[in-house]
């Protein structure tokens, strides 16, 4: 899938990964995607609520070798 913007979340925790997501996407324009990559399993669901409370599209989410990674839509 075609990306924008790349933002590195490994190794952090709850909230943290989040809290990046929302900081890159305020610097993207309105369209644009962004993939993260995570290591936290509650990333999951902390993603899927903050697409929903945000109005940002979680184009796709898959997990390999313990790793996460998330492209969102920046609304």
């Amino acid at each position: 899938m075609n990306f924008d913007k790349e933002l590195d979340a490994r190794g952090l925790n709850c909230p943290l990964p989040i809290l990046r997501a929302k900081k890159a996407l305020t610097d993207m324009a309105s369209g644009q995607v962004l993939k993260i990559v995570a290591t936290d399993p509650g990333s999951v669901k902390d993603f899927q609520a903050f697409a929903k409370q945000t109005g940002n599209e979680l184009l796709s989410q898959s997990e390999a070798d313990k790793e996460f990674v998330f492209f969102l839509k920046r609304k």
